[in-house]
């Protein structure tokens, strides 16, 4: 039995047989005839010297050495699929991709893009608001952006600004709900996506920061944060609006911190790209992008006291 690998047309061959058990179907998505697809798997078998598939009248089954082989054969294409499209993109200069959460890509990203599209023309830039963990090189993707205690250690991973959440709402309520005792009264909205903070950094825990024994529960609840504080910004409520998320609109005035008080928070949204592309031309672009964009509203902070939440 021959030690050296068979020819890769013969491999790919049976791998695309192997996966849609029929030699027609594997023929018409390698665009090549059926008597080809046979031929190239005949060759294979030859070279292993035993057969790979058991032919039936109007179909074909995998032999015990068609089995063993199927699996390493489907992974080592989609590696090296992987593998070149990587390869491709670090010619790419041009183009970037990015996947950050709905609501970081709604509150954050998309008010921003035009000063980054002013300030860098040539770069084209593509959006996937999604919260998946997603397989950078496996999935085509320059930048992620994610909000997590820990991230994996294999990619490189800068922590941006420290994160906390405060009471927000709009001029008008801010009027109406003008100190602590107030804002017992008033509508409260609950942003259920930080719900898998510990400690918790909710209304109950802001409170207590403030020397409170109040643990509201009834209010809107929603389960994304963009949605929790575009109901602030209609007026439904208030929100503890978490800073990433709320800091243009404070900084613009649709919404106002009433209270000087804010509650850190065990996690912060990161910037993420496989170890070693940090300093492509355009993913160092986006990144001393953002690090400007996020300088731009450090004052918001600066008037804050930002304390841990304590234990219930």
């Amino acid at each position: 039995m021959a030690d050296r690998l068979p020819p890769l047309t013969a491999l790919r061959a049976f791998d695309a047989a192997a996966r849609h058990m029929s030699f027609a179907k594997a023929a018409e998505e390698l665009s090549v005839t059926p008597a080809a697809l046979s031929f190239q798997i005949k060759s294979l078998e030859e070279h292993l010297g035993a057969p790979l598939f058991r032919r039936m009248n109007r179909a074909v089954a995998l032999t015990e050495a068609g089995a063993a082989l199927a699996p390493g054969t489907t992974d080592g294409f989609h590696t090296l699929a992987t593998a070149w499209r990587a390869a491709q993109r670090l010619q790419n200069e041009q183009t970037l991709t990015v996947t950050a959460g709905p609501a970081f890509t709604a509150k954050w990203l998309a008010p921003r893009l035009y000063e980054f599209a002013q300030g860098h023309p040539d770069v084209e830039l593509r959006f996937s608001a999604s919260l998946k963990m997603m397989d950078l090189a496996r999935d085509a993707i320059d930048v992620a952006i994610r909000f997590a205690n820990t991230v994996d250690p294999a990619l490189y991973a800068m922590p941006l600004v420290e994160e906390w959440v405060a009471p927000v709402m709009t001029p008008e309520l801010a009027s109406r709900y003008p100190d602590l005792e107030s804002l017992k009264k008033a509508p409260l909205i609950f942003d259920d996506s930080i719900q898998f903070l510990t400690p918790p950094s909710d209304w109950a825990a802001w409170f207590r920061a403030m020397g409170e024994d109040f643990s509201p529960h009834h209010g809107p609840r929603f389960s994304q944060a963009d949605h929790a504080i575009d109901a602030a910004l209609a007026g439904v409520g208030v929100v503890l609006g978490r800073r990433a998320l709320v800091v243009k609109d404070i900084n613009e005035g649709r919404l106002v911190l009433p209270f000087k008080t804010a509650l850190s928070v065990n996690a912060r949204f990161w910037f993420l790209c496989l170890a070693g592309a940090q300093d492509r031309p355009q993913i160092k672009a986006f990144r001393e992008w953002m690090l400007a964009e996020i300088d731009k509203t450090a004052h918001i902070t600066d008037r804050l006291t930002i304390v841990p939440p304590k234990a219930s």
